[in-house]
């Protein structure tokens, strides 16, 4: 389904802030270790924040295939601020469509405001790939002692750690049940019994801000339970094939930019009397670059049309995933080298991006991870003849 003129028009307004906003600034936020609060006011004012948000709660309802674009134009100014974006807006679009009306007024506005900020948690210290082996607990309390749940137990490596306070916390309800026994919480971080751990100091990626939370005894209402137990498992899952589409659409965005200043830098970059782009082994190598990230882009889009067409797209989001962050890493590298030192000015974007495709490998499952379900698929589809 192609998409619509207001939706054209909001990725080429995504695409503007990019260029002017967040590539000058990314490598500030980066040395100051920080999210990009000041321009995530700004991709507020735009709508990007209501993206995916219904209409009956202000939601511009636009299509995954819409989403996808503008992951890949803002994740070609910085990825960690395209990273930071899409969880509280993903966050906001979930509350306002699954939780309780009540629940739903506490937090929407807020976080399609951007005055607080959201993260889904589901990695623990000692559970990433492995889903079903989370031990944060969330056990019943009586109705004479009020109700609800308490929840204790720690997560890591969350995306948006650092500062945000809307959590949708996965957690275990019948230690020893696998997955059937997890069930989802809206979590406020500015209550008592939630501990907020420092932000990760890492090599790079910053303004991803990634940290992790202990909760201590932290009491979750009935109306914040989110996805009862034999749900939240199907559901937590059903959002990642979301995720690896537009992961893979953001390492093109990444790989995008990367060629665009490797292309301006070859017309203007003279060596041995000519310029750089008249030498056919470097045309080569951006030639190469190009074909690639078309093939990842074409992929990416039937990823995206089979999300928005209600289809199985598991396959297609692993496959669109695997493919593209590998071919950011190799091609953010490669198109650095074409330029020569001139790439290690930090004004340039290919040490951001290239920490950027670093973490595209991990987030919403490794490549291994990846590897695995691919295989999987092929095996049903083999022995369904």
């Amino acid at each position: 389904m192609p998409l619509t003129t207001a939706e054209e028009a909001l990725i080429a307004q995504a695409a503007t802030l990019a260029h002017h906003r967040i590539t000058p600034l990314a490598p500030t936020w980066e040395r100051e270790r920080r999210i990009g609060r000041e321009v995530l006011d700004a991709a507020v004012a735009l709508g990007l924040t209501r993206l995916q948000l219904p209409a009956s709660h202000g939601g511009l309802d636009f299509s995954f295939q819409c989403k996808a674009r503008v992951a890949e134009v803002l994740a070609g100014g910085d990825f960690g601020f395209c990273m930071s974006w899409v969880n509280t807006a993903n966050v906001a679009a979930l509350l306002a469509r699954k939780a309780q009306p009540a629940v739903a007024a506490r937090y929407v506005d807020d976080l399609v405001a951007g005055r607080r900020l959201g993260c889904t948690a589901l990695t623990e210290p000692g559970a990433g790939s492995d889903f079903a082996a989370i031990t944060t607990t969330a056990t019943r309390l009586p109705a004479t002692a009020g109700g609800g749940w308490r929840i204790d137990g720690a997560k890591a490596w969350i995306t948006n750690a650092a500062e945000a306070d809307v959590v949708v916390l996965y957690a275990q309800t019948e230690p020893g049940s696998g997955g059937s026994g997890i069930a989802g919480f809206v979590v406020d971080g500015r209550r008592a019994g939630f501990v907020r751990e420092p932000g990760y100091a890492l090599g790079g990626q910053h303004t991803i801000g990634t940290g992790g939370f202990r909760l201590d005894g932290y009491t979750a209402s009935d109306d914040e339970l989110l996805h009862p137990p034999g749900q939240a498992f199907k559901a937590a899952l059903g959002s990642i094939n979301g995720a690896r589409t537009y992961i893979a659409a953001m390492c093109c965005g990444m790989v995008g930019e990367a060629l665009r200043v490797a292309q301006a830098h070859g017309a203007q970059r003279h060596s041995f009397g000519v310029p750089l782009q008249q030498h056919q082994g470097w045309r080569w190598r951006l030639a190469e670059a190009a074909s690639e990230l078309a093939a990842c882009r074409a992929m990416v889009a039937q990823a995206a049309e089979a999300i928005d067409a209600g289809a199985d797209a598991q396959l297609l989001a692993a496959q669109a995933k695997l493919l593209a962050t590998r071919m950011a890493d190799r091609q953010i590298a490669a198109l650095a080298q074409a330029i020569g030192a001139e790439g290690l000015r930090e004004h340039h974007p290919f040490a951001r991006h290239a920490a950027g495709a670093r973490v595209a490998n991990f987030v919403d499952g490794s490549t291994e991870m990846l590897l695995e379900r691919i295989a999987a698929v092929m095996a049903r589809s083999a022995a369904a003849g």
